[in-house]
């Protein structure tokens, strides 16, 4: 099914059901605490990026529902000539439209946003334990080039 999407930066309101579909799957859902009222952590979270230009938090709607979100960040770089480079983080679709292209729309939508923003380089991590986001991600054009590494504190 072909869906209209549109695109948008979230704003607070949208916090409770972003943190909705972060908590729904199974590796969200024992890292995420979606509950009633939100732990305060996910405003202030939302706030921090919200007012810093090199971030944002957008939201794909289907008319009003939300239904996908991606954030994205602009570093620059002193590397590659002291380019900027966009990375995309905590790409999530509603289960009910999975498999329908919406996680296909953002990820598009981001490589646009990046090239208006005039960034050289767009990356991304998915968990190991996330073998089909790996191949989903390949099939939109990226490429493991490189070895990623996290301390978890």
């Amino acid at each position: 099914m072909e869906r209209e999407l549109h695109f948008r930066q979230a704003v607070e309101r949208d916090v409770d059901r972003i943190v909705e579909m972060l908590a729904d799957d199974v590796l969200g859902s024992k890292r995420e605490r979606y509950e009633h009222p939100l732990p305060e952590s996910y405003i202030q979270a939302f706030k921090a990026i919200d007012s810093d230009p090199n971030n944002e938090l957008v939201v794909a709607c289907d008319g009003e529902k939300i239904v996908g979100v991606q954030q994205i960040t602009f570093t620059p770089y002193l590397t590659h000539q002291g380019g900027w480079r966009a990375t995309i983080e905590g790409v999530r679709t509603s289960a009910s439209v999975r498999g329908e292209g919406v996680g296909t729309k953002l990820i598009q939508w981001a490589i646009g946003r990046a090239e208006e923003r005039g960034c050289h380089l767009i990356q991304l991590t998915t968990d190991k334990q996330r073998p089909d986001a790996l191949r989903f991600y390949e099939r939109l054009g990226f490429q493991a080039t490189h070895e990623g590494l996290k301390l978890k504190l």
